[in-house]
């Protein structure tokens, strides 16, 4: 048994949208209505994630959780980003303007990193590897408690090594990008198979993230290891979510009716909804993250301001169609078992 969430918290996590989604009015409401809410640091600059963590201030006085994208060390064929952005350019000329181009892969970490031991929030989490000891070190001695994302035992391994106060299991599920310590989509488990194996080989405290869509889901998570289910598809029809209305109403679109796991939009396996764009370019995109996020991001921001949904990355997990125009307090209470 995973045993109860901390003392005066629902049982449901807010998992960190990068891109828009999560902004600090929905992670505050979030952790208003009781639950724990993080908010996605990737893509921005330090200063950019201090304002977001100020403005959630702001708006709560509960714990806020900040979630950190490791800098990418993959070996990066620039020849195949070169050849993807060319087969790219009549998918931008119909939208006006040109493929982006590659920029620097460290998603200013170490800024952030020095900003959040500066003025830290109650929580620290990561995603796409695992930091060293010397940096979970260093947020213990600020008691920031620290979670790590992992997508198999071995990451779960190596994260306890690294001296993590907690992990995220996130199973094949879950949309938008698989948090996984490689740019890999070898190992995918579903949740319900890769959280029991997890909880067999650590007693940290495991929130389970990937397809989470009730109440009857989380009591069945936290039977299999969890203190808690972390949720993000089912926050993004909200009113206080930041996704894009292109992005809100497809998921409600009958059109679109599955979710696959693709590299077309940035070089990384994330699940969204199947779209043109998915199935035309999946096959040709090489693995190459941020890069490939750079050269589509031009093409997603034209489309979704056209209203496009099928060049816009649709992130999101399986149980999507569960996602409803509903507050964020009322997901949170439809989440917590009684």
């Amino acid at each position: 048994m995973g045993g109860p969430p901390p003392a005066g918290l629902r049982p449901v996590v807010l998992a960190p949208m990068a891109g828009g989604a999560g902004r600090p009015e929905l992670v505050a409401a979030v952790i208003e209505a009781g639950g724990l809410g993080f908010l996605p640091a990737g893509y921005k600059t330090a200063a950019g994630m201090r304002a977001d963590i100020e403005a959630t201030r702001a708006l709560t006085g509960g714990p806020i959780g900040v979630n950190l994208f490791l800098p990418s060390h993959d070996e990066i064929d620039d020849a195949a980003v070169a050849a993807y952005r060319d087969r790219l350019a009549d998918e931008a000329s119909r939208l006006g303007v040109e493929p982006g181009t590659p920029k620097a892969r460290d998603d200013d970490y170490d800024a952030k990193v020095a900003d959040l031991l500066a003025d830290p929030p109650e929580l620290v989490s990561f995603t796409f590897g695992c930091p060293g000891r010397d940096v979970i070190g260093a947020f213990r001695r600020e008691d920031v408690i620290t979670v790590v994302t992992v997508t198999t035992v071995a990451e779960a391994r190596q994260a306890v090594e690294s001296g993590a106060d907690a992990l995220c299991v996130q199973g094949a599920e879950a949309g938008a990008h698989r948090g996984s310590f490689t740019n890999t989509t070898e190992g995918a488990l579903p949740l319900r198979e890769l959280l029991p194996a997890v909880h067999a080989v650590t007693g940290l405290p495991l929130v389970a993230a990937g397809g989470v869509a009730t109440a009857a889901d989380v009591e069945e998570l936290r039977d299999l290891g969890a203190v808690a289910a972390q949720v993000g598809t089912l926050f993004l029809r909200c009113p206080e979510s930041g996704a894009s209305p292109v992005a809100k109403a497809a998921l409600a679109d009958p059109r679109f009716t599955e979710t696959a796991v693709t590299r077309a939009f940035s070089g990384r396996p994330a699940r969204g909804l199947v779209n043109r764009f998915l199935t035309e370019h999946s096959d040709e995109a090489p693995a190459a993250y941020p890069d490939v996020h750079y050269v589509t991001s031009p093409l997603r921001k034209a489309a979704a301001e056209r209203g496009d949904a099928d060049v816009v990355n649709l992130w999101a997990g399986t149980a999507f169609r569960s996602a409803t125009e509903s507050p964020a307090a009322e997901i949170v209470e439809r989440l917590t078992p009684r």
